[in-house]
């Protein structure tokens, strides 16, 4: 879940404190929140993350009061033919079932926050599985009743070319929680007064993107429209496992750039991975609404289903 960012840092930050961390174990129909969400609340009643969006959140912050104060480890179900659901504000035709459970050994260790913080660090993806008999987590596997939620690593957007339209997309990726890298050789294009709040790299873009090694988390997109810059990048990012490379260009000028990668040594399956036109087809026109489009197209492809 990219958006447990502020979860894993109130962890950090509140580090020693009694806590108790609800997490969403199952969903169904219109639930508001995805599967792993996580809220981490303190014993002063402060609390980090969200469950539901709002909907259960005061129920959540009873019960992990308990929690925090000895109470078990408990599985809560929720959903609007429950009687308490419109008490709770769950009204939207979903169910979920949230877990909640302490932080200390014997619910979720809180050395499985650094665990999760150094894999992320690392680029790498972390399983912590949790046993729904005694609400115990580890890393793990667990035969029976388990719960395994998957950490991986940040979100990361790598813009080649630092034209107009990256302006507009390097803000929708922070609004994201996207961590965003905008590459290009040109110093003049590549100013922070341009690209306030995200990383700037001056490097030739095929070793800039070969140095970040994209992930399944990493997307790569071109936007210079000059072919010295643009190819060498989407060269080094289809040597990658990158969830997705975007290229901007029309149809044809698309096509003359299949022809110059084929040459250069690439074989039709990695040049069928670049989607150019970038981004979905909404009819966009104008900087932001190209920007927009691409960031549709980049969010798809990080939520697509993994092969």
């Amino acid at each position: 879940m990219a958006d447990n960012d502020t979860v894993l840092a109130a962890a950090t930050a509140w580090k020693g404190a009694p806590m108790a961390l609800a997490t969403v174990v199952s969903t169904w129909g219109s639930a508001p929140r995805p599967k792993g969400s996580h809220m981490l609340v303190h014993a002063d009643g402060r609390f980090e993350g969200s469950v539901s969006g709002g909907c259960v959140e005061s129920d959540i912050l009873a019960t992990a009061a308990d929690v925090i104060a000895g109470a078990p480890f408990v599985v809560k179900q929720y959903g609007v033919e429950d009687a308490a659901a419109w008490e709770v504000g769950l009204p939207c035709g979903g169910q979920i079932a949230v877990m909640v459970q302490p932080v200390s050994a014997a619910g979720f260790d809180p050395e499985l926050f650094d665990r999760i913080a150094e894999a992320r660090d690392a680029g790498q993806a972390l399983n912590v599985a949790t046993d729904l008999d005694s609400g115990t987590s580890s890393l793990r596997e667990i035969e029976g009743a388990a719960f395994v939620n998957r950490y991986d690593p940040p979100r990361r957007l790598l813009i080649v070319g630092a034209v107009q339209i990256a302006q507009a997309l390097a803000g929708l990726a922070r609004e994201l929680g996207i961590e965003t890298v905008v590459i290009d050789p040109r110093a003049r294009f590549l100013t922070a007064e341009r690209f306030p709040g995200v990383i700037l790299d001056d490097r030739w873009p095929d070793e800039a993107v070969a140095a970040y090694a994209p992930g399944p988390s990493t997307a790569v997109v071109t936007l210079s429209h000059d072919t010295k810059i643009d190819d060498p990048a989407l060269t080094a990012a289809l040597a990658t496992r990158a969830a997705y490379v975007g290229a901007l260009g029309s149809r044809r000028s698309h096509a003359a750039r299949r022809e110059r990668l084929a040459i250069a040594g690439l074989s039709d399956a990695d040049l069928d991975r670049i989607d150019a036109p970038v981004g979905l087809d909404i009819g966009a026109i104008g900087p932001a609404e190209i920007a927009l489009s691409i960031a549709a197209a980049m969010v798809g492809a990080f939520n697509a289903p993994r092969r």
